[in-house]
């Protein structure tokens, strides 16, 4: 994931500030994601797995919120402006970014204060797996709305 958060800045950093702000966000979720470690330590210091986990979740729900009402928006606009085929990979992919927020969002609702942490450390492993798999393919599909949607239409807006 590390490595296409790379690829993306590189692409399409310096582009459009929306965007660039929006990537290095991109970059602290992981790296925040990453810094959550094994359930040995929680067992004995919770506070500061805990600590961690909420401080993953707000950039979590930052992300995913610019993601919606900043990013997504300035690209549906652009598909719509330019009128080609970008409206109809935006109307395939925004439904399933739609569900993949919705998992984004229950994660963040589950770990959501010290004593849900607390509450749900035993399925902490698996939640997280199934949220680093789900943020893979969120990456992957944002990237496909930015590689259609804004490189097409950069020449188009120069």
């Amino acid at each position: 994931m590390l490595q296409q958060i790379t690829n993306a800045k590189e692409r399409w950093g310096g582009v459009n500030d929306v965007i660039d702000r929006w990537l290095n966000e991109r970059q602290e979720l992981l790296v925040r994601f990453c810094s959550i470690e094994g359930l040995e330590e929680f067992q004995s210091t919770p506070t500061s797995v805990t600590s961690k986990i909420q401080s993953f979740c707000d950039i979590l729900i930052d992300y995913v919120s610019a993601g919606h009402f900043e990013v997504y928006e300035k690209l549906l606009k652009q598909a719509d402006q330019y009128n080609d085929d970008g409206r109809t990979l935006y109307d395939r992919v925004y439904p399933e970014l739609q569900k993949n927020t919705q998992e984004n969002l229950d994660f963040a609702d589950k770990y959501a204060t010290e004593e849900l942490c607390r509450q749900n450390r035993a399925s902490l492993s698996s939640d997280l797996s199934k949220l680093g798999e789900a943020l893979e393919n969120r990456f992957q599909l944002e990237d496909q709305l930015i590689e259609q949607l804004h490189e097409v239409h950069r020449e188009k807006t120069a």
